[in-house]
């Protein structure tokens, strides 16, 4: 079959099911995503496709051939053929009788293809019976679809089809299916208009009604004095010739005037008609054309039979006047036999007619009149033939010089089509290649930052009010290196960021960047959440369960991780043009980095700040370090997260649901990152409702510690933390809040049991609740 069949089917899966539907059956059915028009593809491909639409669908052949049937006439519509289609016949009949004939003019175009055939019989009883003729089995459920929506739309009626008979036919060499629908077609019955109800009185309607009589006799008279013999009438005057007026009935037929001898000479038919000929019941040649005779000689021989210089191409019947008779409404395509020709023209292309068959009662003859069948110039010029030897009134000549435009046309519009594919599967191609590109760049840079820089917009750094920042590395990496090939080296690197890199996707925490063996995670940035340090600490749980997978290339043993957390703010932004990188700051980053340099192996040290967020959640289970000299902090309590109580390992490292994402972001919070980030943030131009917020609750929670932003505090600002409440020293206090900014602290000796600490910036004078005395600086 030719593309526009296959291309038809994918057009009505679309339209009816959607493109998704088309791509599974394409799928399912293994072929390909589009077809080209005048591209010829072997009819398994549409089979497939119809019996892998049965499947999805789950209905039988049947259904899905009858609605292709119905789909198929409106795509031919759409397709340019509507008007070829509307002037085939008058009638249903005659439509489905020029079938046959339409089929031959579009292989012209369509060089090999293989239509089927219709033939319509009319019985004794009044039956219509449709012959339906085919290569191709188990298709012919598609020709109720066709005929019924010709019916509906051409001819206002409605076509029940029911099969009388499915067997092979005897009388033809080809196309084997024989398929007998039996045809009853009903007319619509249109709906008459309402009449409006008349006005006025009743001397003015019978007035009118006598005016309108007047006219009619008068229109009647004139019809009565137009003459009787033929000549040019007004379309009006031929209107009124057939209906009889006022009643819409057919008043006369048309009937023809035979002469009574034939007035054309012997000669004069045959040069008229150079390509006929005569024969009769026993397919012995009577009478041949001037033209006919020139290009086979052997019909001059008397007494040759038709069967023995041609072949029957078109039907595929036997070659015998019962059969022909049959078939008389079809057009005939003979063939001339290669063997049969002159040593000359035996290397030539053999010589096709196409033409009527007309059976002549009194001569008992049959009449074929016919012309070359010819596509173009050049198949004019392999059979050495000119337009000179064809009839100067056989429209033959008009069709193969336009049917040459016509060629050249489609083979223009194939190279379209081609080109039209190949630019098709360079942009797939391209997109594939961009989303390449885009996932290496969504995995250097949070994704809304890389959607600015390839806007050429400016990304502007921000301040993240509050996030969890991660640090990890392999414990005795140095030695590692010392004693291995640089490959090796990479190779557990790879295998061991690698599953890091898998469960920040389940985590959803975002990778800042590598450094060696040092892997560093921060969640809350670049979009804020609540969550952000839940989310670190599990991913923390996560990586030293897949730090045991990755072996070390010296000892061969599970290799050891060391992991430091640590909750505060940052600013954010990108820096650098040529490789541009999204770079945290702050000394909320040097905090996570001390938790993971003064960590122990295997294990998951929290800073002070870490522990106070995620204590309270209950999921989580966590021992108490206790104090250790932090370099450059002081003394800080720490704490070591061991597990979570709420999820297993299995859950934690994504092998339950997949590699789903464990926290989903809410639409809003990522529409706003870009707010969250805003220059206007690092300004402090926060809303006075969010201050006040802020500071109630910092009143009612005094643990968060936070919400102490560099630049934040100001002399007008006094900040108490209850120590009674809390189990911190003085020192770990002063250690975690003096970085924040530049800061006194006013004490007394009773602090560290009980009472109030506060703080203030440098130079502002501070009262401690409970004694007047101000402090030096600490």
């Amino acid at each position: 079959m030719y593309g526009f069949i296959n291309t038809c089917l994918k057009s009505l899966v679309i339209e009816r099911f959607g493109e998704e539907t088309w791509e599974k059956l394409r799928l399912m059915a293994g072929v390909q995503e589009t077809f080209m028009t005048y591209e010829i593809y072997d009819d398994v491909i549409t089979l497939r496709l119809v019996q892998e639409a049965c499947k999805m669908l789950d209905v039988s052949s049947e259904v899905v051939l009858k609605l292709f049937g119905e789909y198929f006439f409106s795509f031919c519509k759409m397709s340019g053929y509507d008007t070829m289609l509307r002037t085939l016949g008058g009638n249903l009949v005659e439509f489905i009788e020029n079938l046959d004939a339409l089929h031959s003019y579009l292989a012209l175009s369509y060089e090999a293809m293989n239509a089927p055939s219709f033939r319509v019989e009319r019985m004794d009883d009044g039956r219509i019976l449709l012959h339906y003729y085919s290569d191709r089995k188990g298709l012919y459920h598609i020709v109720p679809g066709i005929i019924e929506a010709v019916a509906k739309d051409f001819f206002d009626s409605e076509v029940m089809m029911t099969i009388l008979n499915q067997s092979e036919e005897d009388e033809r060499t080809g196309k084997k299916e024989h398929v007998v629908f039996h045809m009853v077609q009903k007319e619509k019955l249109t709906k008459r208009k309402a009449q409006p109800r008349q006005k006025g009185s009743n001397e003015e309607i019978q007035a009118e009604k006598e005016d309108k009589e007047e006219t009619m006799k008068r229109l009647k008279a004139r019809y009565a004095s137009l003459q009787l013999c033929p000549r040019k009438r007004s379309p009006w005057e031929i209107v009124r010739s057939i209906v009889k007026l006022g009643q819409g009935n057919l008043r006369q037929s048309f009937t023809p005037s035979y002469p009574k001898r034939l007035w054309i000479e012997e000669q004069a038919f045959c040069n008229a008609f150079p390509f006929h000929i005569v024969f009769d019941q026993d397919l012995v040649v009577k009478q041949t054309g001037v033209n006919i005779q020139k290009f086979v000689p052997g019909l001059q021989t008397a007494g040759i039979r038709l069967d023995e210089y041609f072949t029957i191409v078109h039907p595929e019947v036997i070659f015998n006047i019962k059969s022909i008779k049959k078939f008389i409404n079809s057009q005939f395509v003979l063939k001339t036999r290669r063997e049969m020709l002159q040593e000359i023209h035996q290397n030539q292309s053999t010589l096709k007619l196409r033409g009527q068959m007309m059976w002549m009662e009194s001569l008992n003859c049959m009449i074929y009149l016919c012309s070359p069948k010819l596509r173009s110039l050049q198949e004019l010029e392999e059979r050495g033939l000119h337009l000179a030897d064809i009839a100067q009134h056989d429209t033959t000549r008009d069709l193969i010089l336009l049917n040459q435009q016509r060629l050249a046309e489609i083979e223009l519009s194939n190279q379209l089509e081609r080109k039209k594919e190949e630019l098709r599967i360079l942009s797939r191609n391209l997109e594939i290649e961009k989303q390449k590109s885009e996932k290496l760049l969504y995995a250097m840079l949070p994704t809304h930052v890389a959607n600015q820089l390839k806007e050429g917009r400016r990304v502007e750094a921000g301040e993240f009010k509050v996030c969890t920042i991660l640090f990890s590395d392999v414990v005795t990496f140095t030695n590692i290196c010392a004693a291995c090939e640089p490959i090796q080296i990479v190779n557990m690197l790879n295998a061991m960021y690698s599953r890091f890199d898998r469960l920040t996707n389940i985590h959803n925490v975002y990778k800042v960047e590598t450094i060696g063996d040092a892997y560093m995670v921060v969640g809350g940035v670049p979009i804020p959440t609540d969550t952000h340090a839940e989310r670190v600490a599990n991913f923390a749980l996560g990586m030293r369960i897949a730090g045991r997978e990755v072996t070390s290339p010296i000892t061969g043993e599970p290799i050891q991780i060391r992991v430091g957390l640590h909750t505060g703010s940052v600013l954010a932004g990108v820096v650098g043009e040529k490789m541009p990188r999204y770079c945290l700051f702050g000394d909320t980053v040097n905090t996570a980095s001390r938790m993971e340099s003064h960590g122990v192996p295997d294990h998951i040290h929290l800073s002070p700040f870490t522990y106070s967020v995620l204590k309270d959640k209950g999921m989580f289970e966590i021992a108490e370090r206790g104090e250790i000299e932090v370099k450059g902090k002081g003394l800080m309590q720490t704490y070591f997260l061991l597990k979570n109580l709420q999820k297993s390992d299995e859950q934690i490292m994504g092998l339950v649901d997949g590699e789903t994402c464990m926290y989903q972001e809410a639409p809003e919070d990522v529409m706003d990152v870009q707010n969250e980030v805003s220059p206007e943030d690092t300004d402090g131009g926060q809303k006075e409702e969010e201050k006040k917020e802020e500071e109630i609750d910092n009143q009612k929670n005094h643990t968060s510690l936070p919400s102490l932003c560099p630049g934040k505090i100001s002399p007008s600002h006094l900040i108490q933390f209850d120590l009674s409440k809390k189990q911190w020293g003085i020192s770990t206090l002063w250690t975690q809040i003096c970085h924040l900014g530049k800061a006194s602290l006013y004490t007394d000796s009773q602090c560290s049991s009980g009472s109030t600490a506060s703080f203030a910036p440098t130079g502002c004078p501070l009262v401690m609740a409970g004694s007047r005395t101000t402090l030096g600086e600490s």
